[in-house]
Parts: structure tokens; C-alpha cells; sequence
């Protein structure tokens, strides 16, 4: 049913994502279905990497640790913004078709009162994208 399953992944908040990251690969694994983890960085230094080459390189070494642990064919795709914190979702949209995903996993917050004026990213992406997307309360 799903050949490519696309999971948005913000290194610097990894341990957070432990669900979404896990129905992920449960997924791919039942499917047969690759995972490819996107990450989204900024071109200037941050607390993640100094460069996106080394940014690429940090999202590769977690999607082949992901792979060997969870028994998953994986990729990393690793994308550059000028700003991830304002144009995270259009990226995010774009990643969706340069990877080939027919379905998006990501993990989102428990709604509080921000939601109600800023929209979040897991519905945004669930709203606009044109494939499959799961959103997984952590």
C-alpha cells in the first residue's frame, strides 16, 4: 500500500519524536516501504551543525542508526532553509515531492492556546499536502 514514507525529523529534538518515529517504522515494516527521514536546517551555524553538509551527514548518521535498529530500509533528506522557523511548511511540502513519499508521519504537541492563532505544522502539512499524512500525538 505505502512505498515511501516520509517522516519529518528535527535533530535537535530527536528524543521527542519517539512515537511518530516508531508507527513510522512499524509501518515500513509491514508495508515493506522505506523510510526517509527529512530534516529541515538553516545555511548559518545552529545547536545541531555548523554547516548543512554537516547537517546532511547528521541526518544520515540517524537515519542509518533508525535502519539498523529498527530492521528498515531508510534514507536521510536533508533540506535548507533560509529561515526553518517561518518556512517549515512550505520545505516541508516540497520535501514531499522530491522524495516520492505516499504518506507523511509526524509527530505533533498537544494543542494549547498558541494553536488557536498560529496554525500547527501537523495540520498545515495534513491540509496542503497531496498524499496520505498521520499526525501522532507524542
Amino acid at each position: 500500500m505505502f512505498k515511501r514514507i516520509m517522516v519529518p525529523v528535527d535533530l535537535a529534538h530527536a528524543e521527542r519524536l519517539e512515537k511518530a518515529l516508531g508507527v513510522a517504522e512499524d509501518l515500513a515494516q509491514h508495508y515493506g516501504a522505506t523510510v526517509v527521514y527529512v530534516g529541515v536546517a538553516a545555511a548559518t551555524p545552529s545547536s545541531v551543525a555548523h554547516t548543512p553538509a554537516e547537517f546532511a551527514a547528521k541526518l544520515t548518521a540517524f537515519a542509518k542508526a533508525r535502519a539498523a535498529q529498527s530492521d528498515v530500509t531508510a534514507e536521510a533528506h536533508a533540506m535548507t532553509s533560509h529561515d526553518p522557523s517561518t518556512d517549515l511548511d512550505p520545505t516541508l511540502l516540497k520535501a514531499v515531492g522530491e522524495t516520492g513519499a505516499d504518506l507523511v508521519i509526524m509527530a505533533s504537541h498537544i494543542p494549547n492556546i498558541t494553536d488557536y492563532v498560529w496554525p500547527s505544522n501537523g495540520g498545515t502539512i495534513a491540509g496542503h499536502a497531496k498524499v496520505s499524512v498521520m499526525v501522532v500525538r507524542a
